[in-house]
């Protein structure tokens, strides 16, 4: 079997363009070919022994996709006069198709298609974007099998990975075709895999996916990922919010704002509110006040942590020759003890706070003395 311990500068040059390839292939918003992801998924169930499960379910979305095995298996299960139904093959896949493939890659050149070609691939498929749908989906679903989900579109780091190596490097391995060959077209072909023995529920690829030029999931009227039966997701710059933030600002109340628990969520909510009105509706005071570093404005809120900011003037004139106002958000463990309320250090907590993983802000603030702005 050929074994692969280094590339040449012409293969390494080509990982930039194999990740683009494999993130254009995870974020597709083309209509899923049930037909090959099927064929695929069935390949799955003869290797590890099992007969054609007995219901095959093709979904719009990764959450029906999932509830629909669910129910599936549910209605099954209370039929049947044994426990075979019960079982699972999500697990018998995974070890019988990935580990085949992970334990015979692992002894090539690894590491850098690793981080150079997967991680790049994850960063945008699956942190992005494949992260927030697995979260929203088990967060609406009550199930203990809601975890049987495994292949579609969000696996793109790992064919990444494995297909540079077979076809850039030019890996040669009897695993692939047999083993392989099953991630690939799954990932190539739909968006979402749900697993049972007697079940098996694919989901299409969603047809709408709006990000910013981070690449996180955002959009500001609209869902950030909408899938063709409806199911949505909405975010702003990356932040799960509700639908209403985005659809209907209007309807964000300083009641609402102060309500929310999750710091990031409640940030956005002033963000769309207004943080101006915001600061003059909540009846937000200064704490503190510095004629250079701007004033300190805090509130405290029954649910969640206190939201501090800080009001700072732009040097540069705008045409009219008035200044704009700034309301930066400053962390709230930044702002308290004996350093905390100075406008110097929360000015500079806002872009520096950490240096080699050790907390500089109130060892280092003083040393925060621009000599020119602009």
């Amino acid at each position: 079997m050929l074994q692969i311990k280094s590339m040449t500068k012409e293969q390494a040059a080509r990982m930039p363009e194999w990740a683009a390839k494999w993130v254009e292939i995870g974020l597709s918003t083309a209509p899923a070919d049930f037909d090959a992801a099927t064929e695929a998924a069935l390949k799955a169930y003869k290797l590890c022994n099992l007969e054609h499960p007995m219901i095959v379910l093709r979904m719009g979305s990764p959450m029906a996709a999932t509830i629909g095995g669910i129910y599936a298996w549910e209605i099954l299960r209370n039929l049947a006069k044994n426990g075979k139904v019960e079982s699972q093959v999500r697990s018998q896949v995974w070890s019988q198709v990935w580990s085949q493939v992970r334990s015979q890659v692992e002894s090539q050149v690894g590491s850098q298609v690793w981080s150079q070609v997967r991680s790049k691939v994850e960063s945008q498929v699956c942190h992005q974007v494949g992260f927030q749908v697995e979260s929203q989906v088990r967060s609406q679903v009550e199930s203990q099998v809601v975890y049987n989900d495994r292949g579609g579109a969000f696996m793109a780091p790992w064919c990444a990975y494995v297909s540079f190596i077979r076809d850039v490097l030019g890996w040669s391995n009897p695993v692939l075709e047999k083993f392989f060959g099953i991630d690939e077209q799954l990932t190539r072909s739909c968006g979402w895999v749900w697993w049972h023995e007697n079940v098996l529920s694919i989901s299409d690829r969603p047809e709408v996916l709006n990000r910013d030029e981070q690449g996180r999931l955002h959009c500001e009227n609209a869902p950030s990922i909408k899938y063709r039966d409806g199911w949505s997701l909405y975010n702003w710059h990356g932040v799960s919010v509700p639908e209403y933030v985005i659809e209907k600002p209007q309807e964000i109340t300083i009641e609402k704002i102060h309500a929310e628990k999750n710091a990031e969520v409640q940030r956005v909510m002033i963000e769309r509110y207004g943080e101006e009105k915001y600061i003059v509706d909540s009846g937000m005071q200064p704490v503190a006040k510095d004629d250079r570093f701007g004033d300190i404005y805090l509130k405290e809120v029954e649910a969640g942590k206190p939201i501090a900011k800080i009001r700072v003037v732009n040097r540069s004139p705008e045409p009219d020759g008035s200044f704009k106002i700034y309301w930066l958000n400053i962390n709230p463990k930044h702002y308290g003890g004996d350093a905390g309320r100075i406008p110097q250090a929360a000015v500079a907590s806002t872009w520096r706070t950490t240096e080699g993983g050790k907390e500089l802000f109130f060892r280092r603030w003083q040393d925060y003395s621009p000599v020119l702005e602009t």
